[in-house]
């Protein structure tokens, strides 16, 4: 505790020294790996918000700043976050957004609590991410609890699935996703027909395949990412396995039609995205979209629209406590009310976001297509 607190001490007067004239965000995601997709789409909308900042001259307690993004690679793998979060925390960067999953968020966040340094994760939905207690610890959309439940509620009301099998691929985000749908459905009186899991690097889904088509499943639940889905979905067709797939926002960017090799039908997976826009924010989330294909030349993912609110909810903070010193502006962080392009940023004393929605998605043609939003 005393080291802690001489390292917060330290990273306040470096903070108030220099971070007025330059305020450092870093940003740590999957840029390689089966994931890449994903992490990539959280650093460029990381990018745009660091630009925007910079482009109509934002002060901090009314001095004008430089924000600089301070990339990292995480590779998505939980050794590698632990790495890269201690290279920022040496850096003593002011904030840092990240990480991309529950996996490597979760290892990363003691390393910034211990550093003082705020961290907001614009994808991370682990339930535990917030439960560790860390003060430093924030996210920006509903945690797998809620996402769990909602699917849980759309599989058994809407879809009227009873026969439901689980797959998950023993990361955090995976297992704790699998746990709280499975929660939803006993809840409902409905309990799975099959239990299995793979691993997120996993290609030949043969053996459980085989043990799921035994059970005649209307609907495979898998927890995971689209890396593995994709290639999940094309090898049930393959083995006669006539059930749709739902998942979690792992699974639910347009990256699934090719990685299923194009086998996937119009509506036959459902998948959900921790976030969203109800009708009255819609029109500024399709300006984003818009300015975002605009630069990059490709869609959003997921991630984006959500790293670009949680920059500027951290901007709002320090400006409102007229400092980039971490230990300055965390009081304001906890109390900010950022009106974002997902929706009002702001936070319960956990750290998770308040008032967390959800939105429902299908694929037609291949691309995803809104369901609904809900919460």
């Amino acid at each position: 505790m005393k080291k802690r607190a001489l390292w917060v001490a330290a990273l306040t007067a470096a903070g108030l020294a220099t971070a007025q004239d330059t305020v450092r965000i870093g940003h740590v995601a999957a840029v390689t790996g089966p994931v890449a997709h994903f992490g990539k789409d959280s650093e460029n909308g990381a990018r745009m918000a660091v630009d925007a900042l910079n482009a109509r001259g934002a002060t901090i307690g009314g001095k004008q700043v430089e924000w600089v993004l301070v990339p990292e690679d995480d590779g998505g793998d939980p050794k590698a976050a632990t790495v890269a979060a201690q290279k920022l925390a040496d850096a003593r960067v002011n904030a840092v957004i990240g990480h991309e999953t529950s996996g490597t968020t979760i290892p990363a966040a003691k390393i910034y609590h211990d550093a003082g340094i705020p961290q907001i994760s614009p994808s991370a939905t682990n339930p535990k991410y917030t439960q560790l207690g860390y003060e430093t610890a924030f996210r920006v959309v509903a945690n797998d609890i809620q996402l769990g439940r909602a699917l849980g509620r759309y599989a058994v009301g809407t879809m009227g699935a009873r026969r439901i099998a689980v797959v998950d691929d023993r990361t955090a985000y995976g297992q704790g996703l699998v746990a709280e749908f499975t929660n939803s459905l006993r809840a409902q009186g409905v309990h799975p027909v099959a239990r299995e899991f793979t691993n997120d690097k996993a290609t030949d889904f043969a053996a459980i395949l085989t043990r799921i088509r035994a059970s005649h499943p209307d609907l495979v639940f898998f927890g995971g990412m689209n890396a593995v889905a994709g290639p999940m979905l094309r090898q049930m067709k393959q083995l006669g396995i006539d059930a749709r797939m739902m998942g979690g926002d792992g699974i639910c960017s347009d990256a699934m039609a090719p990685l299923s090799g194009n086998t996937m039908a119009d509506g036959q997976v459902v998948c959900a995205e921790a976030g969203g826009v109800e009708a009255k924010g819609r029109a500024r989330m399709d300006q984003f979209r818009a300015d975002y294909k605009k630069r990059y030349g490709i869609d959003v993912q997921i991630i984006a629209p959500y790293s670009y609110d949680a920059v500027m909810a951290l901007a709002q903070a320090m400006d409102k406590a007229g400092s980039s010193a971490p230990a300055v502006y965390l009081p304001a962080l906890a109390k900010v009310r950022y009106p974002g392009v997902t929706g009002t940023i702001a936070f319960d004393a956990h750290g998770d976001i308040r008032d967390g929605v959800l939105t429902l998605y299908t694929f037609k043609n291949g691309h995803r297509t809104p369901i609904g939003v809900t919460k």
